[in-house]
């Protein structure tokens, strides 16, 4: 698993006018969580450019006066105005002790419904986990092989050994929909019923009963002249 080396110092300083101070000379105060005890650090913002700005998933060892820290991002802030980083949260990673992860996810193959026409929709890009940190990886593997036309995988579907999936079970992870081609053609396409009657031949004419004869109006009578 990828892992990115952070160099800072332990915080001594706390408090609204040092967190001013820190962010003035390009520092990030962050904290770790999860240990025997709270760690409060500082870095410089362009440490972390590798950790935050990417959709990977992997460890963040911090070097702290000499001792390094196994973690994984747990919280992000940013400032509103200029979008920059001002805070960051770490999960410390303790050897018998689970931790919540978000783990992207990795779609591989080709679905049997985009075989058919149809467009693989991705519903969510990774999924909510607990697990020991021995267990931890960089993605889950999802096979989208099977995947038939109108036809999802759920996160029920996912198995992973070791790994509590704390997702909504019946929440969609991708889906194969018709495209608007496909579903063009479809409109065109007689119906079942129609195509059907077309195959039975022509349509027996059952010949309607002769109507009574209807009685002529006597003629008029023409005046003498």
């Amino acid at each position: 698993m990828k892992s990115i080396t952070i160099e800072g110092q332990l915080r001594t300083g706390l408090g609204k006018s040092a967190t001013r101070l820190l962010r003035s000379q390009e520092l990030v105060p962050g904290v770790i969580y999860g240990g025997a005890a709270e760690i409060n650090f500082q870095a410089p913002a362009a440490a972390f450019k590798n950790l935050v700005y990417t959709p990977s998933f992997q460890l963040a060892e911090i070097k702290l006066d000499g001792k390094i820290y196994k973690t994984i991002l747990k919280d992000l802030q940013f400032d509103k105005v200029d979008d920059k980083l001002i805070h960051i949260d770490l999960l410390e990673l303790v050897e018998d002790k689970k931790v919540i992860a978000d783990i992207p996810l990795k779609f591989t193959g080709i679905a049997k419904g985009v075989k058919d026409g149809g467009k693989l929709s991705i519903r969510i890009k990774s999924l909510k986990v607990k697990t020991f940190p021995k267990y931890l990886k960089e993605q889950i593997e999802v096979s989208v092989d099977d995947l038939e036309l109108n036809g999802n995988i759920r996160v029920e579907d996912i198995k992973i050994e070791h790994y509590e999936i704390l997702n909504s079970p019946r929440i969609p992870i991708a889906s194969v929909a018709l495209t608007r081609v496909l579903k063009q053609e479809e409109a065109l396409t007689p119906s079942a019923a129609a195509a059907a009657t077309a195959s039975a031949g022509p349509a027996t004419v059952t010949a309607a009963t002769p109507a009574a004869p209807v009685a002529a109006a006597p003629a008029a009578k023409k005046g003498k002249k």
